[in-house]
């Protein structure tokens, strides 16, 4: 099982929240709340091959799938996107195209949308080119999301793929999850 290699979402850039620590990841709940979306979205997309956990798959009922930092980014990009209108097609189309182009610094894109396709623009000229042509009507500045979800997952649990302790603390204390959570309110309430 440990050698089974997890399903890879792509490197977009490197995870700020766990530096060189590919162990480090986050239930479904967790990148659910992180990216603001349904548990439904977040399924139906990793079923999908959108966007896949990268730190360890569902393999089989009751197993856990985690979410990197890097995936949950992506489900906020994607998520923004569809707020905008765009069609999961062109939305994977988008997804996959920066995955070729090879970005290495994902925090320096601005996505561009007029609903139906997605712009991508490394520059402020760029950005104002699209604007003064009348395509763009939706714009996500790839940073923004960056920051957000650096401040979202702060205060949410992750754990390691491996069982052992993670690096960061969550609201509760190192190691923590849902259920460990819930097993300490308990014991401090009786």
């Amino acid at each position: 099982m440990a050698d089974d290699p997890a399903p890879q979402q792509g490197a977009l850039f490197a995870d700020p929240a766990a530096p060189g620590d590919d162990a480090i990841g986050y239930r479904g709940p967790t990148a659910c709340a992180a990216a603001g979306i349904t548990y439904r979205q977040l399924d139906y997309w990793a079923r999908t091959d959108l966007v896949v956990p990268s730190v360890r798959s569902a393999t089989g009922s009751g197993s856990q799938r985690l979410y990197s930092f890097k995936d949950i980014l992506v489900l906020k990009v994607v998520k923004r996107l569809l707020d905008a209108g765009v069609s999961l097609q062109n939305i994977r189309l988008a997804v996959d195209a920066l995955r070729r182009r090879g970005v290495q610094d994902l925090a320096q894109v601005t996505l561009l949308s007029d609903g139906t396709t997605v712009y991508e623009c490394t520059s402020n000229e760029e950005v104002v080119d699209l604007l003064r042509g009348g395509q763009g009507v939706f714009g996500i500045a790839v940073s923004g999301a960056l920051r957000e979800l650096v401040g979202s997952l702060a205060q949410l649990p992750g754990e390691r793929a491996d069982g052992a302790a993670p690096a960061t603390a969550g609201p509760v204390g190192p190691g923590s999850d849902e259920l460990a959570a819930r097993r300490q309110r308990r014991s401090a309430a009786g």
